[in-house]
C-alpha cells in the first residue's frame, strides 16, 4: 500500500514538471511547422526591408546548414515591431532546426534556465525576447553555454558544495532586445553575429501593406497602402495593426475597398494622425510645449506629467519622434525641435529658438 502511494506520488511530480515545460517552451518538429501569425513572412525571401541584415544572416543560416552545425549565436536589437521575432523564426525554418520561444522577464531562477538549456536538442534555436531582462546573476550561466556547450552548476553549501559539469547539445542562441546598452559586456561579446533593425523606408512598408491585403483579403490601390505606410511610424507590426483596424471600418460601414477616405475617417476614430503620431505622442509634445516651454526637461519630469510608464515614452514614443526630427535629448534633458513647433502651429520660445540656433 506504502509502495502504491510512493508510485502515485513520484507519477503526480512528472505530471506536474512535464506541464510546467509546455508552459516554458514552444517546441518544433522537424515535420512540424511553427505557430507563426498569419501575417508573417515564413521566408527570407518573403521578409521585407532590412536587406543587408537578411543578406548576411541567410549566408550564415545556409552555411552552417552544409556543414551540419549550429549556426552562431544571433542578436537582434532596436525599437520594436521592426521584425526581430519573425526573422529568428525564418532562422529557425530554414535551418530545419527545433524552435524555443522564451520571454527574457519569465526567467526568474538559475534552475529555469538550467532546465530550459539541458532538454535542447541538437542544432535547437533557443530564442528569448526581451533578452536584457534576464536577471544577472542567472544571466552568468549563459556565458560557458554559449561558449562551451556545458553548465557548471554549484551544488550544496559548506564543506558539501560542489560543481556540476554538464554538457549539453551545440545550440544557437538568438537574443532579441530593445535596450542592447542594459546587456553586460561578456553576453554581448558572445553573439557571433549582432544586428541593428532600423525603421522601415515608405516603399518598404507599402509592400507589406499590400502584401498583408492580400492575405486579409482586401482591396486596396497603391496610393492608399502608401497612405497607411505613412502612418506606420516606420514600423512593420504597426502598418499590420492599422490595416487591421481600417478592415473592420470598412466592414462594418459595407464598403469594398479600402481608400483615402475609409483611411482618414477610420484612423481619426484610432486617434493616429497623417504623420502617424497617436494620442500619447501628441499628448508628450503638448506637456513638452506648454508644461515645459519645449525643454530641456528630464524624462522623469515628462513621465509624472503624464502619469505614463518611463519604459513606454523611451522605448515605444522617443524613437520615433527622434527619427522625424521632433526631439532632441541633450545633457540636460528632452528638447522639442523648430520642426515640431511647426506641426503643432505654435511659436517656440525666443530662448528655445537661440539655443537650437
Amino acid at each position: 500500500m506504502t509502495q502504491d502511494l510512493n508510485d502515485n506520488k513520484e507519477e503526480s511530480k512528472e505530471i506536474i514538471f512535464s506541464q510546467s515545460n509546455d508552459l516554458l517552451n514552444t517546441k518544433q518538429d522537424e515535420n512540424d511547422s511553427i505557430n507563426y501569425n498569419f501575417l508573417r513572412p515564413q521566408t527570407f525571401d518573403d521578409f521585407i526591408g532590412q536587406s543587408k541584415v537578411k543578406q548576411s544572416i541567410s549566408i550564415a543560416v545556409s552555411a552552417a546548414k552544409e556543414r551540419n552545425e549550429s549556426l552562431d549565436h544571433v542578436l537582434f536589437y532596436g525599437p520594436p515591431g521592426l521584425g526581430k521575432t519573425t526573422l529568428s523564426q525564418i532562422i529557425a525554418k530554414q535551418s530545419y532546426a527545433d524552435y524555443t520561444h522564451l520571454a527574457g522577464p519569465t526567467i526568474e531562477r538559475a534552475a529555469d534556465l538550467v532546465g530550459i538549456l539541458t532538454h535542447l536538442k541538437e542544432n535547437e534555436i533557443l530564442f528569448i525576447d526581451e533578452i536584457h531582462r534576464i536577471p544577472k546573476k542567472v544571466e552568468e550561466y549563459l556565458y560557458t553555454a554559449m561558449e562551451d556547450y556545458r553548465i557548471d552548476f554549484p551544488t550544496g553549501s559548506g564543506s558539501f558544495a560542489q560543481t556540476m559539469n554538464m554538457k549539453l547539445e551545440p545550440f544557437t542562441l538568438i537574443g532579441a532586445t530593445t535596450r542592447p546598452g542594459l546587456l553586460s559586456s561578456p553576453l554581448r561579446d558572445r553573439f557571433g553575429l549582432s544586428y541593428h533593425l532600423d525603421f522601415y523606408e515608405y516603399n518598404e512598408l507599402t509592400e507589406i501593406v499590400q502584401n498583408s491585403s492580400k492575405i486579409l483579403n482586401l482591396q486596396i490601390d497603391e496610393q492608399s497602402a502608401l497612405e497607411i505606410a505613412k502612418r506606420s511610424r516606420g514600423t512593420p507590426r504597426i502598418a499590420n495593426r492599422l490595416l487591421r483596424r481600417i478592415r473592420d471600418y470598412i466592414q462594418v460601414k459595407n464598403k469594398k475597398k479600402i481608400d483615402l477616405r475609409s483611411i482618414n475617417e477610420s484612423l481619426e476614430i484610432e486617434g493616429v494622425d497623417s504623420l502617424g503620431l497617436d494620442r500619447l505622442d501628441r499628448s508628450y509634445i503638448k506637456i513638452l510645449s506648454e508644461n515645459f516651454s519645449g525643454g530641456p526637461v528630464g524624462i522623469e519630469a515628462i513621465t509624472a506629467s503624464l502619469n505614463e510608464d518611463q519604459l513606454t515614452l523611451i522605448d515605444v514614443v522617443e524613437p520615433f519622434l527622434l527619427k522625424i526630427g521632433f526631439l532632441l535629448r541633450t545633457a540636460q534633458g528632452r528638447k522639442l525641435t523648430n520642426i515640431a513647433y511647426e506641426q503643432i502651429g505654435k511659436n517656440p520660445p525666443m530662448n528655445h529658438q537661440d539655443e537650437l540656433i
